[in-house]
């Protein structure tokens, strides 16, 4: 397929988001990269370092603190953090061009739905990178840094098709491997049982992927937690491959290795993390199909606790 590189903004570039869009910059497309001020300054100074298993590289690139810096952009890759999905969805849908393509590069299952509610109409992806922010400007990639993207089930108008055969084609040229999914609704909650099974003990433990599938007392409440997200999803009428996603998940920890989560990355920078759309969604989304989920209940319990320790602040003396 032949094609032109589009203007690319990075909506909420973090670890996640400035990998990608290094990528994609790297490859010769203009990017642009809307972040914290800390980045932010680096990159304009200096361009964004990427620290990759494959190379080290320092890659030019615009940045911005500004949500409008994507108004000339004809894709946008929106990789907020969950909690903020529809706050900056709003902001975006005032600056998006018309004819602008989106893609949620989130964790969860209902990003694209929440973002609809706000204005933008998304594609979904699932993100499969294990990717880090070791300093101001430089991006860590660890491992894999593929993508499957697919039309979420609901969305009024013509076929995306197109769309999604030329997003595909865009990473493909820079280097990054980008499936086009017939049923993302399943391989959104395949990658949700990976996270919500994994994500809570490495935060809670603070411990890597690799000391997790390494012991049975780990790995057995991984089955737990697996067996609760699959009743889940089926309740609800995800139509999920006949798959053993309790080795799926040990498999995935082993091969990621000696990584934390990003779960307990936020906790330990003192922010609010994504379980609220991980384990907090399988035990709302189970509470409304009757099905009973108590070990992702108390682990949502448990990280929410965690949480609520950076809220609190000295009583007057």
């Amino acid at each position: 397929m032949s094609f032109s590189w589009p203007r690319v903004a990075v909506v909420g570039a973090g670890a996640v988001g400035g990998y990608f869009g290094a990528m994609l910059a790297r490859a010769g497309a203009p990017v642009t990269l809307i972040g914290r001020r800390a980045h932010v300054e680096v990159w304009e100074r200096d361009g964004l370092f990427l620290d990759s298993v494959n190379f080290r590289e320092t890659i030019r690139v615009a940045a911005s603190t500004d949500i409008a810096a994507a108004a000339d952009a004809g894709l946008v890759l929106f990789s907020v953090k969950t909690p903020d999905t529809e706050d900056a969805a709003r902001q975006l849908a005032r600056h998006l061009r018309g004819d602008a393509l989106v893609v949620s590069l989130q964790n969860g299952v209902d990003n694209v739905a929440r973002m609809r509610a706000a204005g933008v109409d998304a594609i979904a992806s699932v993100v499969y990178v294990a990717s880090s922010l070791p300093a101001p400007g430089r991006v860590k990639h660890g491992g894999r840094g593929d993508l499957i993207i697919g039309d979420v089930p609901g969305r009024t108008g013509s076929s995306r098709d197109g769309d999604l055969a030329r997003v595909a084609a865009w990473f493909e040229a820079a280097g990054v491997p980008c499936r086009v999914s017939s049923n993302i609704e399943a391989d959104l909650w395949i990658k949700l049982i990976a996270n919500a099974a994994l994500n809570p003990i490495s935060a809670i433990a603070h411990t890597t992927y690799a000391d997790i599938a390494a012991h049975d007392d780990s790995r057995e409440l991984i089955r737990q937690i697996v067996g609760e997200c699959v009743a889940v999803a089926r309740a609800g009428g995800v139509a999920l491959p006949d798959a053993d996603y309790v080795q799926m998940v040990w498999d995935f920890a082993r091969k990621i290795g000696a990584v934390y989560a990003s779960t307990a990355q936020d906790l330990e920078r003192g922010r609010r993390t994504e379980i609220d759309a991980l384990n907090g969604f399988v035990a709302r989304r189970g509470a409304e199909l009757g099905v009973p989920t108590p070990v992702n209940q108390a682990l949502h319990a448990l990280v929410k606790l965690r949480e609520r320790q950076f809220d609190r602040t000295p009583a007057p003396s």
